[in-house]
């Protein structure tokens, strides 16, 4: 008796809803993807104890005829690829024509459609088709999905909170407004509204609303390219970071994946501005030819390959960082309103009591109109289209120290404080990056130093010679499977020699960048710590005008090599504020 058998049409769907829809997030994602391949300009989601309860997704978009609509739910129906060649230049967010009847299989679905000329409701139950009628409605698509997973009890269990699927809709909402500027979203969740977009195709109102005001306001407009790709969209400065990567958006071709080597391409941007731990927040666009990105490569669409990828992860890092060189990153505090206190004699008389009562609620009013007109409208974060040059480093007039910890200076917006020792380390850090990469002395080692490497290895020593020509160390075959190094530059004296360079061989076999400046940059910051000014140091007028000439200088003025920034700037206009002026 044969043991193999064909699963039926629904066990199959089953399976593959497995693939494609794990939790109330997954279903969101597919459908608000059709409604964007489906051309439409707003797009509504409501969901309902999470999503598990009920989610439902309504678009005006193309919609579809009766035979369309029914046809929708067939495995593998799709209007988006004809044949094999189509894979290769896929534009559209769906292709495979698997969401729709695999989210059937595990929930109620019911769908109404219509094309502007004629309405289509169908109602599916765990893979099995209710009713098809037709329906008044009107051009767009509605589709309704109910009681997820209640019939798959193990999948219903590792659903977690409400809350907690919730927060995930609304991420990846946040991720499609991030993606589509051109379309107005809304979300509602138990009916509450919870996020909304104009579609008004300004990336940066859509920053505010996912991000807020703040990362609005320091948010770097960048745009850049080579033969293969465009990248534009906006960076935020470094003094709003993250405690995760999860406020890094990364968009290719309109679609939202997750490609962990360009967010590690984003982070090594901001290496020398961030303090370690800490994630950077970012919106970035990038346009290939189709035929660079492969989509197919798991059903729920978020992992892709990337030819040239390594190209690519060049292209952003690189850039990332001009930019934020290019900008003046010192951030600004604002000082807290003083408190007054005053004291006066209680009143006794009554017609007294009551004036006063009434003029405090009048002034309260205006004061509540007042900062109403001064919300933040989209006029007012609309982004600049092109990069503004701006003076990198201000200019400073020392006016004295404080505390022989602090350099007090003059600047044009108001009053910089300069931590001394920080702004010592910064310059410190760049002359010895400098030093190092320019001839540095070389020790000869009177007993060659020995690697086992493997045949691999060795017949790409020139290969490998070539990756790392700023090291100025040169690999020399010794056998089949080992490689010898001679000499050595003398700042390498002071490391595990052999376990330093063992490093840079298996970064160099991973792929992996391999510049010393990056894999030895805490050595070189801890050494640029120990030979600067210390806190608790007077300084005279000259060694303080000497320190911010100094940091003038430096690449990256606005930090130290650990992340911390060197100075701030208090601004007059916060100042006079306190002084009642």
């Amino acid at each position: 008796m044969s043991k193999i058998r064909k699963l039926d049409s629904q066990i199959t769907n089953m399976i593959a809803a497995g693939e494609v829809v794990e939790r109330p997030m997954g279903v969101v994602k597919e459908l608000v993807e059709n409604a964007i391949d489906a051309n439409a300009k707003r797009i509504s989601v409501a969901i309902e104890e999470g999503g598990i309860r009920k989610i439902t997704v309504s678009d005006d978009g193309y919609g579809m005829d009766s035979e369309d609509a029914q046809m929708a739910f067939e495995r593998h129906a799709t209007s988006k690829i004809q044949s094999k060649n189509d894979l290769w230049e896929i534009m559209t967010l769906g292709f495979r024509g698997e969401a729709l009847p695999s989210i059937a299989s595990v929930a109620k679905v019911t769908l109404v459609t219509s094309d502007g000329e004629e309405g289509t409701k169908i109602v599916m139950e765990y893979g099995k088709r209710i009713s098809a009628s037709t329906y008044p409605s009107n051009q767009g698509t509605e589709i309704s999905v109910e009681k997820l997973f209640y019939q798959t009890p193990a999948r219903l269990k590792h659903m977690r909170s409400s809350s907690y699927e919730t927060s995930l809709v609304q991420n990846v909402m946040h991720s499609f407004a991030l993606s589509h500027p051109e379309i107005s979203f809304v979300l509602y969740s138990d009916g509450k509204e919870f996020f909304r977009t104009s579609g008004q195709n300004n990336l940066k109102e859509v920053v505010y609303q996912v991000y807020g005001k703040a990362a609005a306001e320091n948010a770097i407009f960048v745009e850049f390219e080579d033969f293969d790709y465009k990248v534009n969209g906006y960076i935020i400065k470094p003094s709003i970071t993250r405690a995760s990567r999860s406020s890094m958006h990364v968009f290719l071709n309109g679609r939202m994946v997750r490609t962990y080597r360009l967010y590690k391409a984003i982070q090594d941007g901001y290496e020398d501005f961030i303090v370690k731990g800490r994630y950077p927040l970012c919106v970035l666009h990038v346009e290939m030819d189709p035929h660079l990105l492969d989509v197919n490569v798991h059903p729920s669409k978020w992992e892709v390959r990337i030819s040239k990828e390594k190209q690519l992860e060049y292209l952003i890092k690189d850039n990332v960082r001009s930019a934020l060189m290019n900008t003046v990153l010192a951030p600004e505090k604002e000082i807290q309103e003083a408190k007054q206190y005053i004291v006066e004699p209680i009143s006794f008389d009554t017609d007294q009591l009551i004036r006063e009562a009434d003029l405090q609620y009048n002034a309260k009013v205006e004061k509540q109109e007042i900062k109403m007109e001064e919300i933040p409208t989209q006029e007012i974060i609309q982004p600049k289209q092109e990069v503004v040059v701006q003076e990198v480093f201000p200019h400073m007039d020392v006016i004295g120290q404080l505390h022989d910890k602090f350099i007090i200076c003059a600047t044009k917006d108001g009053m910089a404080i300069i931590d001394q020792h920080a702004a010592q380390e910064r310059v410190h850090y760049e002359e010895y990056c400098e030093k190092l990469n320019q001839n540095p002395v070389m020790i000869e080692c009177l007993v060659p130093l020995t690697l086992h490497v493997g045949a691999d290895v060795v017949s790409r020593v020139d290969e490998l010679n070539r990756s790392i020509e700023d090291l100025h160390v040169q690999f020399e075959e010794f056998g089949k499977d080992t490689l010898v190094v001679r000499e050595i530059p003398s700042w390498m004296k002071d490391l595990e020699e052999v376990s330093f360079l063992e490093d840079v061989i298996d970064q160099f076999k991973n792929d992996i960048d391999s510049k010393y400046v990056k894999m030895e940059k805490k050595k070189i910051a801890t050494m640029a710590c120990h030979h600067s000014i210390r806190f608790n140091r007077s300084l005279t007028m000259e060694e303080m005008k000497e320190v911010v000439r100094q940091l003038a200088t430096c690449q990256n003025p606005y930090h130290c090599p650990h992340g911390r920034p060197t100075f701030i700037i208090l601004n007059e206009n916060q100042l006079v504020k306190e002084f009642l002026r």
